[in-house]
C-alpha cells in the first residue's frame, strides 16, 4: 500500500479524501486541516491534524490548498526528499518547494462538496521530476480512476483555461438562460434536455460539427430580434461578442 498524506480540507482534498477510502494500492494516512472538525465526517479524527510537526511518515503528500498558498505551506513542510505534489491546475511544479521532490496530481474535473462523483471517470493530470517518482504517481492515480494523462506544466495552463471555457463561462450562460426564464415566468426545466444533448453530442462530433443557431446560420433577422427583446445589456453584449465569434469562427473553417 502507498501511504499518503493529503494538506487541505476544501472541495478536492473532501473527494480525493473519498475516492482513496475505496483505493486498494493506496491509503490516507493522515490529513492536515486548520479545522480539525470539518473532516471528521469523513475520516478518523485520529488521522486528522492541523500542526505540521507531527505529519507522519509517507510516501506522498498532496497539497490540495489554495493556489496562492501553496508555496508557503509545501515550505513549512517538516522533511525533506519527500515526494511532494499538488492538485492546482494552473500553478507550476516549480512553485512546490524545492527541499522535497516534486509533482503535479491534478483532477480534472469540477468539485462540489454537496455532489458526489464518480471518481473512476474523472482525468487525473500528472508531472513529475523523473521517471520513478512518476511511476508512483500513475499506481496512486490509476487506483482511483481510469484515465490518466502525463501532462506538463506548460500543457495544464492550457488545459485549464480551456476548461474555464467548457466548464465556468458555460454554467454562467446557464445562469443567463436561467434569469431569462424566470423572469418571464417560464419553468427552466424545459432548457435541461436541450443541455444534456448539446454535450452529448461532444461524444461523437467534434465542436465545430455540434455547431448550431442562427449565428451558425447567419440568420440575421433572429439574432436582431432576439437582441431587440434582451434588455439587460450585459446580456445584449455577450450575445454579441458570442454570436460575432462564432461568425468569425466559420469564416476561419
Amino acid at each position: 500500500m502507498i501511504k499518503i498524506s493529503i494538506i487541505g480540507s476544501g472541495n478536492v482534498a473532501e473527494h480525493l479524501i473519498k475516492a482513496f477510502a475505496k483505493s486498494e494500492k493506496a491509503e490516507i494516512v493522515q490529513v492536515f486541516s486548520r479545522k480539525k472538525e470539518s473532516l471528521t465526517h469523513l475520516i478518523d479524527s485520529d488521522k486528522i491534524v492541523t500542526d505540521f510537526s507531527v505529519l507522519k511518515e509517507a510516501d506522498l503528500y498532496i497539497i490540495s490548498i489554495s493556489d496562492n498558498a501553496i508555496s508557503e505551506v509545501s515550505g513549512r513542510l517538516p522533511f525533506q526528499n519527500k515526494l511532494v505534489v499538488h492538485t492546482s491546475g494552473t500553478t507550476s511544479v516549480k512553485a512546490l518547494d524545492s527541499k522535497n521532490r516534486k509533482g503535479v496530481f491534478y483532477p480534472l474535473q469540477t468539485f462540489s462538496k454537496a455532489k458526489t462523483l464518480d471518481f473512476s471517470v474523472i482525468p487525473i493530470c500528472l508531472e513529475a521530476e523523473n521517471e520513478a517518482d512518476y511511476n508512483t504517481l500513475e499506481t496512486v492515480a490509476k487506483s482511483i480512476s481510469n484515465v490518466v494523462f502525463p501532462i506538463s506544466s506548460e500543457q495544464r495552463k492550457a488545459l485549464h483555461v480551456s476548461a474555464v471555457f467548457v466548464n465556468n463561462f458555460t454554467n454562467h450562460l446557464y445562469q443567463i438562460g436561467q434569469k431569462i426564464c424566470k423572469e418571464h415566468n417560464v419553468p427552466f426545466e424545459i432548457l435541461k434536455p436541450l443541455i444534456f444533448e448539446t454535450a452529448e453530442k461532444i461524444k461523437t462530433l467534434t465542436p465545430v460539427e455540434a455547431q448550431t443557431g442562427p449565428a451558425k446560420r447567419n440568420d440575421s433577422a433572429t439574432i436582431q430580434a432576439h437582441l431587440n427583446y434582451l434588455t439587460d445589456e450585459n446580456q445584449k453584449n455577450i450575445y454579441k461578442l458570442l454570436t460575432q465569434s462564432i461568425q468569425n469562427n466559420g469564416k476561419t473553417l
